[in-house]
């Protein structure tokens, strides 16, 4: 083979290489972005692609050099978004300037601020209707053994809302409810996975204790100690784990009917240690020192409103956020209560960071790096989940898991996460996108 054609198929290879990363970095790119009022963004686009604003969304953002919005003959393009009016602003990927391959969606939000926690706080949680944990036979008066909910189709992990259409409000209440009715059909209504159904069970008189069982072991209540991540002042609003308060024997969230967090006060810390994860030990009483109510127990934390702030956080000031563009590979700091009920900033190293388009709670990997904290706690330690992490003056994020064969190291959600989870910081009005 000549070699002016060996060189012609090594050129043609490549190019196809190079465009087939190009295409997989623009499918990758994520079709919704956030940026703060007054921000920029560096944008790299290589040939043959080039990015275009849309024309309802130039007084929202720009691009510097508006005359290179369509093809450019150069191999790499740089572009600087810049944000000047709140709104929607719309952005079109192109191949050779002529075909659009990807809409891109840019929210332009006001700079949001934000009162960091750090604080422990004590958590009581009620679900909605009873946990179904465990299912069991039933020893009838009869002699005969029985499964009645198995045979209806209830499994562990289900929760029981109503029971012939009253609302369930503790396991004590599905007890007098089967014994009033005793003998006749029940109409169960069972959530799990979100969805709603109902079914039928015939409770079995217990041989035992003469009481009409269904053969199941439910819950109603759980408690514990976890860490407060933030609270917005214009709302009330705050949000503390940056994970699910799940069922220790199920692994189900618990769905939440009402919960209460509490002031509690660290007492004692157990060392997290490869293979076996610490936990920190504290007090808080069911009846005093409430600081506000749980709404919401979502995959990415509890969220909810505080009565009084200066009750924990003690007059403390605002902080920026960061969005997960912001966040960079380096040091940062998380805010932590070991003892009592003092916080104390420890120094961290965020290791990884991944790129999310849609809501994760393995936002990043941070390692403890902090000598004061390692040699008290080993670590990230169960309880400590939520505290926030800060980098550049700005929260970033909040620790939620421990690496169990390493306990110096965890891992972080990012705070917009959280932040929309608990709705402080939500799209802008399209009506904005249109100038209006």
């Amino acid at each position: 083979m000549p070699r002016y054609r060996k060189l012609f198929y090594f050129a043609l290879l490549l190019i196809i290489l190079i465009y087939s990363v190009q295409m997989l970095n623009i499918a990758n790119f994520p079709s919704e972005i956030d940026i703060i009022k007054g921000d920029s963004r560096n944008l790299n686009i290589f040939f043959p692609f080039s990015l275009e604003i849309m024309e309802d969304s130039i007084d929202i953002v720009r691009l510097q050099d508006s005359s290179k919005m369509g093809l450019n003959v150069g191999l790499k393009n740089s572009y600087k978004l810049e944000s000047t009016n709140n709104g929607i602003a719309k952005l079109k990927f192109k191949l050779l300037g002529i075909f659009s391959i990807k809409n891109i969606k840019v929210n332009v939000v006001d700079q949001t601020y934000v009162v960091p926690g750090g604080e422990a706080i004590g958590v009581k949680l009620n679900t909605k209707g009873v946990l179904v944990v465990a299912t069991s036979e039933i020893s009838g008066i009869d002699g005969k053994i029985y499964n009645p909910a198995k045979k209806a189709g209830i499994k562990v992990g289900d929760s029981i809302t109503t029971i012939n259409g009253i609302k369930i409000k503790d396991a004590e209440h599905v007890i007098q409810l089967l014994n009033n009715i005793k003998s006749n059909k029940v109409k169960i209504e069972i959530e799990r996975n979100n969805v709603s159904f109902v079914t039928e069970v015939l409770p079995v008189k217990s041989k035992q204790d003469n009481s009409y069982r269904l053969g199941i072991w439910v819950r109603d209540k759980t408690a514990g100690i976890g860490t407060l991540t933030f609270y917005e002042p214009k709302t009330k609003k705050f949000g503390a784990l940056g994970h699910a308060i799940t069922d220790a024997d199920t692994g189900t969230l618990m769905k939440v009917e009402n919960g209460e967090i509490m002031r509690a006060k660290v007492s004692s810390i157990e060392q997290g240690k490869k293979g076996s994860p610490g936990e920190l030990r504290g007090m808080f009483f069911e009846t005093e020192d409430v600081l506000g109510k749980i709404e919401n127990n979502t995959a990415f934390g509890i969220y909810g409103i505080i009565y009084d702030y200066n009750k924990i956080l003690k007059q403390k000031k605002t902080m920026p956020i960061g969005f997960q563009s912001e966040v960079k590979i380096g040091k940062a700091h998380i805010l932590a209560n070991i003892d009592g009920d003092n916080i104390e900033k420890y120094e961290v190293e965020l290791i990884k960071m991944e790129k999310q388009n849609v809501p994760q709670s393995k936002s990043m990997v941070i390692k403890v790096t902090d000598s004061r904290l390692i040699e008290k706690t080993g670590g990230i330690v169960q309880g400590m989940s939520g505290s926030p992490i800060i980098q550049n003056g700005k929260i970033i994020g909040a620790v939620t898991h421990v690496f169990v064969n390493d306990p110096t190291k965890g891992y972080g959600i990012y705070i917009e996460w959280m932040l929309k989870e608990a709705g402080v910081l939500v799209n802008n009005n399209s009506e904005f996108a249109e100038g209006k």
